[in-house]
């Protein structure tokens, strides 16, 4: 089948249909499969149902790296839980962060040391401070709003991380500045990643009152300090009752060392899914060495996390399957080709960071966005006098707010899988939170722009 290049205005319609129906719904993986539908009807017309098909199952087997990924991720949060291993930490962290506020401040730092990966950061630093966050009756909306804060943002922000070295690639093959590598060109850019830096440094003052809460994540925090930290629609299973009833803690090392290696393992080989192996094959052996798991328990826990994150994976492969037919619809291209026209060096920055972020959202393609928009925007920049670091930085920042809002992104549902909620409770209480250094963002790139204009 032949797909012309843009669809025009109707390449919004699947978008459209995807966020309409999670607002109506509520339901983040029901609404995004509606809009795949909708989306190969645009498509194909009355053989929609086979090209619906063939996308999905074409989807499934370039995901299977990521399927894996979120099974084993789930396998080690269980084995971590279920040994006690997690309590032994808690212990540990306990002391360290001993009133509310320190163990917040705690799991922002934590994040911002993390910052080689959005994955490892949100999944290591979500499963390692809800139970301190728990003891002091902090809601898990509001951890997940401070997980994810350093999540995307941390990535661009230091040069030494999955997001910089992929769009450092992309920079060099733009060439947009000449005599000047991809990543010193991205080193260069950070400065003017506004988004990221308010982001990350805004959390603070969520976290001490200085920005007081409002709104449903206000609602949650007075739920949590009345004892519920989890959502009031939040039920759990039989099994996980039991075995919070009959989970012994144990040495802080067993989680301590897993998760070093963990970290270790994806920083020397580039490959999270052999870290959280390797991971996974450190904590049995401490843990099989010390009577406290076999064999058994070890298979159970494997395919217990599979379990766990089914509801994950189905997401994010809905996701991704969306990001294909927008792709082919030509969603980003309409829309950049739409904006252009009326660009103006001094207005550049401000709107390429409202466009690109809108696009992030709505498609929650972050790095897709990013791929697309570089060729496009930086080229455009030049032939304006627009400062290209300062573009760069513009494009990068948006597609980390993207990673901060999509409440159907991966980068959400990773966050919302380790710290135990779903991406709608997220979506219902920090859009409203996430608007603030959005908006704060905004002022920045239009003062920016007239500056350096």
């Amino acid at each position: 089948m032949e797909v012309a290049e843009t669809y025009g205005i109707i390449s919004l319609i699947p978008v459209a249909v995807v966020i309409i129906a999670a607002i109506i719904t509520k339901k983040a993986t029901e609404s995004l499969i509606l809009g795949t539908f909708v989306a190969a009807i645009i498509l194909a017309g009355g053989d929609f149902w086979n090209t619906w098909f063939d996308y999905t199952l074409t989807e499934i087997g370039d995901s299977a790296y990521y399927i894996i990924m979120f099974g084993m991720f789930g396998a080690m949060i269980r084995i971590l839980k279920n040994s006690g291993s997690a309590l032994g930490f808690t212990d540990i962290g306990a002391k360290v962060a001993k009133s509310r506020n320190k163990s917040l401040l705690l799991t922002w730092l934590f994040g911002i040391l993390i910052f080689v990966d959005d994955y490892l950061n949100s999944l290591s630093v979500g499963v390692a401070m809800q139970n301190i966050t728990d003891k002091f009756k902090v809601s898990r909306e509001f951890l997940a709003f401070i997980v994810n804060s350093t999540g995307a943002a941390i990535c661009i922000l230091v040069p030494f991380s999955t997001w910089a070295i992929l769009y450092a690639a992309q920079i060099e093959e733009v060439g947009v500045v000449a005599g000047v590598s991809g990543f010193m060109a991205y080193v260069n850019s950070i400065p003017y990643m506004l988004y990221a830096w308010i982001a990350v440094l805004i959390v603070p003052f969520f976290i001490f009152g200085l920005i007081p809460f409002f709104g449903p994540m206000k609602k949650a925090e007075a739920r949590a300090a009345a004892g519920r930290v989890l959502p009031e629609e939040y039920k759990a299973g039989e099994e996980e009752e039991e075995i919070a009833a009959t989970t012994e803690k144990s040495s802080a090392w067993n989680f301590i060392v897993p998760l070093l290696a963990l970290i270790g393992i994806t920083i020397y080989s580039s490959d999270i899914v052999l870290g959280v192996i390797i991971a996974i094959v450190v904590a049995f052996v401490m843990l099989f060495v010390q009577r406290l798991m076999t064999f058994g328990q070890l298979a159970d826990n494997i395919i217990g996390g599979f379990k766990d994150m089914l509801y994950v994976t189905m997401l994010v492969l809905s996701a991704f399957v969306l990001q294909k037919f927008n792709d082919d619809l030509g969603l980003t291209p309409y829309v950049i080709d739409q904006v252009t026209p009326i660009l103006s060096p001094a207005l550049f920055p401000v709107v390429t960071f409202i466009v690109i972020s809108i696009l992030a959202f709505a498609t929650g393609s972050f790095w897709g966005v990013a791929a697309i928009s570089f060729p496009i925007i930086l080229p455009i920049a030049l032939a304006m006098g627009v400062d290209p670091y300062l573009a760069i930085g513009t494009v990068a920042a948006a597609t980390a707010f993207g990673s901060h809002a999509c409440f159907y992104g991966d980068a959400v549902t990773v966050t919302c899988a380790a710290v135990g909620i779903k991406n709608i409770d997220y979506a219902r209480t920090s859009l409203l939170l996430i608007i603030v250094p959005f908006v704060l963002g905004i002022a920045g790139y239009l003062v920016l722009g007239f500056i350096m204009a």
